[in-house]
């Protein structure tokens, strides 16, 4: 146990011995963006009511609980997050918990441009900005908003800002966009900023999922080693991505591969939802409903023994579960969990 860790007892530790060090906090299930690996729809989006999610004030407390078991490091996400008013106020706050080490985003670049000063400077480490595409007409069939050169100026702005780590995430889609990676890879690599492609993930809203319409991650490696020379760094414990380092220069490749080469094994990360819910495993379908303990005048304690029960039953993960290929009852989409 390293210094400055809470005792074994009030760690969050599962069945299989997995330890929890990271949150991902969806503040809102709504996006302005409608991205086919993620949104349903326009008919079939129902958005939480306002009364059912959570509060600034109640995603502290949560937060505080959480750091109290060793959670170290916070990711906000959404939805698109930054469609929570004054987000700013809550980064602030969240910073300033004790052991919480780092906060960072996940969005996807609408906001930046405008927003990434006063994120700087509310104590935010870093954003992961979505980016699937570098042709205009693409990107807006692809996320459902033409928007492609808002989302560059708030990458440059992000830049500029001294937001770190700044990362670019790209979901590569047979026929889609996966044509596209060695300019995606320009892109970042030419600004030295790391790249992470994810493999598509059967969580999408509009249902087109398939082992064919995924692009494996060792395929990825390939095109790109076509171009670049690469060195090995591994994958992390507890990380998601593999990566690899570009010899001539800055910037790191990451490969995501959560279908072909699972990391579960390692896993040490819980979601929370914007309506109050854990989530221990993104391909889980149970979740856990904090908000009678919050909203029912349950105390620090409760919450602390609910989580850690709710944790305990952490499954296995995607590596073990045969439903890839059998068909199986999905969670909410990608947008309502958090990714």
């Amino acid at each position: 146990m390293a210094k400055g860790d809470p005792p074994t007892s009030l760690r969050l530790i599962d069945g299989r011995g997995r330890v929890a060090t990271k949150l991902r906090i969806s503040v809102t299930d709504r996006c302005n963006f409608a991205c086919l690996f993620c949104m349903p729809e326009n008919d079939k989006r129902k958005w939480l009511p306002t009364g059912e999610i959570l509060s600034f004030d109640e995603i502290e407390r949560i937060t505080r609980v959480f750091a109290s078991m060793g959670i170290g490091r916070i990711r906000i996400t959404g939805g698109e997050p930054l469609l929570r008013s004054d987000l700013e106020r809550l980064i602030t706050k969240l910073v300033a918990i004790p052991g919480i080490e780092e906060v960072d985003m996940t969005t996807n670049g609408w906001f930046l441009e405008q927003k990434a000063k006063a994120l700087k400077a509310a104590g935010l480490s870093g954003v992961s900005v979505s980016l699937h595409s570098l042709r205009p007409d693409r990107f807006a069939r692809i996320s459902g908003m033409d928007a492609l050169p808002r989302v560059l100026r708030g990458v440059e702005e992000s830049m500029r800002t001294g937001l770190r780590p700044i990362k670019i995430n790209s979901v590569a889609i047979r026929g889609y966009n996966d044509d596209e990676i060695l300019d995606l890879v320009e892109y970042a690599h030419s600004r030295g900023i790391p790249i992470r492609f994810i493999e598509f993930m059967p969580l999408d809203g509009l249902g087109i999922w398939s082992e064919g319409s995924m692009v494996p991650g060792k395929e990825i490696l390939q095109t790109v080693s076509q171009r670049y020379s690469l060195s090995p760094m591994g994958r992390g414990h507890g990380s998601t991505a593999s990566l690899w380092r570009f010899d001539d220069g800055p910037g790191e490749l990451g490969l995501i591969m959560s279908m072909t080469e699972p990391f579960c094994d390692d896993c040490d990360r819980v979601r929370l939802t914007a309506d109050g819910k854990l989530l221990s495993c993104l391909f889980d379908t149970q979740y856990y409903d904090l908000k009678p303990l919050l909203r029912g005048g349950g105390g620090d304690g409760d919450l602390s023994t609910f989580i850690s029960d709710a944790f305990k039953k952490k499954p296995d993960g995607v590596g073990y579960m045969p439903w890839i290929r059998e068909g199986w009852e999905k969670p909410r989409n990608m947008h309502a969990i958090g990714g």
